[in-house]
């Protein structure tokens, strides 16, 4: 009888948790998720139906009609006391998981560090194009109200995110006081700016000749004018008050080409902030962690090397 009952209880699992509009989740242990807003989000939208997940080509793995913004919580065996919220790319159309966030997630947490992926709203889901940003702010105000129960410190909370995520998380860590949103509960009595950004070929400006982007049709539409350009672009906000950045970026990446993340460098450099860039002599766009034998698979022990000399993480022992 019991086993029966679990059986049945397995069963049901699934649908359930696609009736509430979430993706249900793989074999194995049950995820950790923390909603970002209780009851209905703010900001317009509404998506019908469950969530979807790619099943082929570029957008395999990837997640969309995302009608319950939220984060997965990855803990480490051993904390090293920092965070990272981590964002997928996607050009705001739907959220690289299997491709960027996830392993990026997995490596992270491997390191001591504790993770949460943000499975943020989408304006080609129908949601107004603040959406992703609502969350975005939304999230780190969540990590760093309750880092004292996820054993990290305040002040060692970090962004990372891939392409449009980079955008995403680049954009919360220069523009963290924007008001986006109307909030009273107890997460919004601290600050949304991460303490270090991690940008993987982000998605920097909107203006031309960068201006062919999904991500800039998804946010500002076909005909922005100047002003809406310059209101969502990355360089526009890069002043002296920027947390430390570090950018990785590949040569001969067609989508977000390395003039992206060299002017965002530059900016950041000539206001006085702390940057560092990776440019590497190839890896295309959308390389995640990259495979063994490409160079690109080198950046995930770089931005270590660069957390322990900004002492946000201790050295680790040889």
């Amino acid at each position: 009888m019991i086993r029966l009952l679990i059986a049945v209880l397995a069963a049901l699992m699934p649908a359930a948790l696609q009736a509430n509009g979430a993706a249900a989740p793989e074999s194995g242990p049950a995820r950790e998720e923390i909603r970002l807003w209780p009851g209905t989000p703010p900001g317009n939208g509404k998506v019908e139906g469950p969530e979807k997940i790619g099943t082929e080509g570029t957008g395999l793995g990837a997640v969309s009609n995302i009608a319950v913004p939220r984060m997965v919580v990855y803990r480490p065996a051993t904390s090293n006391g920092a965070a990272v919220l981590v964002a997928g790319g996607g050009g705001y159309f739907r959220i690289q998981l299997k491709k960027e966030s996830t392993p990026a997630a997995q490596w992270l947490a491997a390191q001591g560090f504790t993770v949460f992926e943000l499975i943020y709203r989408l304006p080609n889901d129908g949601w107004d194009a603040s959406a992703p940003f609502m969350d975005a702010q939304r999230a780190m105000k969540i990590i760093r109200t309750r880092a004292g129960e996820f054993g990290v410190a305040p002040d060692r909370i970090g962004i990372m995110g891939f392409s449009a995520g980079g955008h995403l998380a680049g954009f919360t860590a220069y523009q963290p006081a924007r008001a986006l949103y109307e909030g009273k509960d107890r997460f919004e009595h601290v600050s949304a700016r991460p303490d270090f950004a991690v940008l993987l070929f982000p998605v920097v400006t909107l203006r031309a000749p960068y201006d062919t982007t999904r991500t800039r049709r998804e946010i500002v539409g076909e005909k922005a004018t100047p002003a809406a350009e310059a209101a969502w672009s990355l360089d526009t906000y890069a002043g002296k008050d920027a947390p430390p950045t570090i950018i990785f970026a590949a040569a001969n990446d067609p989508t977000t080409p390395p003039g992206h993340g060299i002017l965002l460098f530059q900016t950041l450099v000539a206001a006085g902030a702390s940057a560092e860039l990776h440019l590497f002599r190839e890896g295309g766009h959308g390389w995640g962690l990259g495979e063994p034998e490409q160079v690109i698979s080198q950046w995930p022990e770089l931005f270590a090397h660069w957390a322990q000399s900004l002492k946000i993480i201790e050295k680790r022992g040889e």
